[in-house]
């Protein structure tokens, strides 16, 4: 993969590009991306993939201001308007994923397909106590004396499954360590504003909804039901892994992914 820079309306944008075939975008989670990623390498054997850096990422330009996720939804719908892409398939995983919702009921016709993997619809009242306790369990410790790298492998004990790759885990902790604070507490914040659940039954494209059994983040039975609320959605959930299937199992992951496109797309030519 290939780290380039666009120029957008906002910011100049940072993003991976490799492969060739039908153009897809990937916009990733909260602990961000890199070229070691094994599912953008798996992807660009079929499709032409860009994976930009949700500006504050990686080595993106220093974070704007983020208010809520359309911010970041903003940034995302620049690249693909600044690269010229015409009806890529979406591949959004957790933040990623709510992204990628948010991008299907702006541009609702400018798609040919979706994956939300281990997202959510929404994260409901801000101030309820779920919400209260999600944004304290993951920046309490960074108030305190943790920091970034001192948080990676504590991060990766809670959000992935019992039976993860030790390479991927090792990778997730490099990922996330590397992460600005100031980006994190952006993003933490923004998910719990996040709310699309009215616009499910109006989304358009073929979407698979997949989930893992052990996430604790976007729980099976809420993909599920976010996948029933989609007009011919398909639901998959991935057995034994937890939030991050890319990383922890990422053969198993990359062939839920490949079997969905493999159809979508064939029954769009």
């Amino acid at each position: 993969m290939e780290l380039k820079t666009v120029a957008t309306p906002h910011v100049p944008v940072r993003y991976y590009e490799g492969g060739s075939g039908p153009a897809l975008v990937y916009l990733h989670g909260a602990g961000g991306v890199t070229a070691e990623d094994p599912f953008l390498n798996a992807l660009a054997e079929k499709h032409h993939v860009y994976a930009p850096q949700i500006p504050g990422y990686g080595d993106s330009e220093e974070c704007p201001e983020i208010r809520d996720m359309l911010d970041f939804t903003l940034h995302s719908w620049d690249v693909v308007k600044a690269l010229g892409l015409k009806d890529p398939v979406l591949v959004g995983h957790s933040m990623g994923g709510m992204v990628v919702q948010t991008m299907l009921r702006r541009r609702p016709d400018d798609y040919v397909a979706a994956v939300l993997s281990c997202t959510s619809p929404a994260f409901g009242n801000p101030a309820g106590d779920f919400q209260k306790k999600f944004v304290a369990d993951r920046l309490a410790p960074l108030d305190e004396d943790y920091t970034m790298a001192t948080l990676a492998p504590e991060a990766a004990d809670d959000i992935m499954g019992p039976n993860a790759d030790p390479a991927g885990r090792t990778l997730f902790i490099e990922n996330f360590a590397a992460v600005p604070e100031a980006t994190y507490r952006a993003a933490i914040n923004c998910l719990v504003t996040f709310d699309e659940r009215a616009n499910l039954a109006n989304i358009k494209v073929p979407v698979l909804c997949l989930a893992a059994e052990h996430d604790r983040n976007a729980p099976a039975p809420v993909v599920e039901k976010m996948a029933g609320k989609i007009p011919g959605a398909y639901y998959f959930c991935l057995s034994g892994l937890g939030h991050m299937p890319n990383l922890e199992a990422p053969q198993v992951f990359d062939a839920a992914i490949f079997n969905f496109l493999d159809h979508a797309l064939a029954a769009k030519r």
